[in-house]
Parts: structure tokens; C-alpha cells; sequence
């Protein structure tokens, strides 16, 4: 079977000013994009993804009824645009205002300016959020065989992460809300690995992890931490407390894979 090419993408871009869609839409022309969906703001990008359904949505933060927030909620609201890849392409560095865009499930973030390079690696990221690559026989058998429970509070998150599970070849696939679910779910039946967000409330991600770093039953379960915290000293306390593998979001799916099947070898 041939693989999706970028050629064969539908990009919905999103954005208000006219010179930045000329500089994005040449941009993502050279980087092979042929076929290509306008609009300005929220509402007029929901109506199109409802009546086109494109692969991609690329938008900056801000528009004049809403920010890629809302746009990004509002989209993962309707089933059947729940799982459209998402680039944001923005100057916006503050933690609490990317945090929320990221917990949504986003395929890459990219700066303004940014880099071709990097806009190419983020398209390729998106072809294979849309389209997993095929794996090795016994390599998808094995992950067949694993049971992941997943821990984060936000439901969009969750469904994020499950689907990036699901293309990489994951069957068995649990959720809990908070680290206190987490334990619950857990001693009901165990699982072969753990995802964690970090920020979540009851209990977070490092008391998460320490708490199954403390039992008996649970010490020994890899856990992967997805989050978007930028704090250094949490993050390193996350390290020390025994998590297996910490992972950024937005993350690369095939990263994703390489680090969850080093974990299970």
C-alpha cells in the first residue's frame, strides 16, 4: 500500500492577516502542499472543517472572536472532527497560554519565523498522526500484547494520546483522570505501562509516580510522562521520583514509539 504523501494533504489555514497566509501558503507550497482551504477567524474555520473536513487545521493564537484554543475545543467537540490534525504557528511563549492548546492535542508548535526545516518535519509528523507507517510483524505484535492505562485530566488529551496509541499498534487502552484514579484503575488490573500528564489535580503526575515507585505491586511499571510543564525543577523532581521516560507535548509520534518500545524490551 502507498504511503500519504504531502501532496495528497488538505490544509485548512487559518489566519487573519493577509501577508502571513502569502508568506504560510508559499511556504507550504514549496513544501509540496497542493490543495489548500482559507479562513480569518473561529467561526469562519469551524464552518469550513465542518462542510470540507480537512486533514490539517495550521493557525497562529489570536483572531478577533477567539484564540486556536477555542478553535481547537470547539473542533475536538464534534466526532467527526475530533481527531483533525492541528499546527499552531505562533510568537506566543507563555506556559499558560500554550498549555491548554497543547493538552488539546496538537501535532507540532511551530515560531514565528520559523524555520522550513521545521515546518517540513511537522507536516511529516502529521502524515503520520493521519497514517501510522507499517511495522514490523513482531514488533506490532508486541505492543498488541500490552495493556496502557492512561493518566491526564483533560478528556481531549486523553483522546489524543489513545489515538497515537492506536496507530502505533496498542489494543488495550485504559484512561484515568488523576494519579488517585490512576491507583484505582490499577488495582483493579495491572498494566504493562503507564502514561502520565503531569498537571492534574487530586494528584498530580510526580506523586503518581511516586506512589507506584512506593508499591510493592506497582514499583516495577514503566511510566512515560506526556506533559507541557516548562519548569525545570519540577520536571527534574518528576526524574528523580523514577519516571521511565519524559516526553514533551506536542510529541512526534514515531519518538512516541521508539521510546515505548525501548521501555518494553
Amino acid at each position: 500500500m502507498e504511503s500519504l504523501s504531502l501532496s495528497e494533504l488538505t490544509i485548512l489555514l487559518v489566519e487573519p492577516s493577509q501577508t502571513q497566509r502569502n508568506i504560510i501558503h508559499k511556504r507550504l507550497h514549496e513544501a509540496g502542499i497542493d490543495q489548500f482551504l482559507f479562513a480569518e477567524n473561529c467561526a469562519s474555520a469551524y464552518d469550513v472543517a465542518v462542510s470540507k473536513f480537512p486533514d490539517l487545521v495550521i493557525s497562529p493564537m489570536y483572531f478577533d472572536d477567539g484564540t486556536a484554543t477555542d478553535l481547537i475545543e470547539s473542533l475536538r467537540n464534534n466526532t467527526l472532527l475530533e481527531s483533525t490534525a492541528y499546527m499552531l504557528i505562533s510568537s506566543e511563549d507563555k506556559f499558560h497560554s500554550l498549555d491548554a492548546i497543547k493538552q488539546a492535542g496538537v501535532v507540532a508548535i511551530l515560531p514565528k519565523p520559523f524555520q522550513f526545516s521545521d515546518l517540513v518535519n511537522a507536516l511529516n509528523a502529521t502524515l503520520s498522526y493521519i497514517e501510522p507507517e507499517e511495522q514490523d510483524d513482531n514488533e506490532l505484535q508486541s505492543l498488541r500484547d500490552i495493556s496502557v492505562l492512561v493518566v491526564d485530566d483533560s478528556k481531549t488529551a486523553q483522546n489524543h494520546i489513545t489515538k497515537v496509541l492506536q496507530n502505533i499498534g496498542v489494543v488495550d487502552i485504559r484512561r484515568a483522570n488523576d494519579g488517585k484514579q490512576g491507583l484505582e484503575e490499577l488495582a483493579t488490573r495491572a498494566a504493562d505501562l503507564v502514561i502520565s500528564d503531569y498537571n492534574m489535580p487530586v494528584m498530580n503526575g510526580a506523586a503518581f509516580v511516586e506512589a507506584l515507585r512506593h508499591s510493592e505491586a506497582f514499583k516495577s511499571i514503566p511510566v512515560m510522562m506526556v506533559t507541557s510543564e516548562d519548569n525545570t525543577a519540577k520536571l527534574n523532581g518528576v526524574r528523580q521520583s523514577g519516571v521511565s521516560a519524559l516526553v514533551d507535548k506536542p510529541f512526534d509520534i514515531t519518538d512516541v514509539k521508539r521510546i515505548l518500545m525501548n521501555m518494553l524490551r
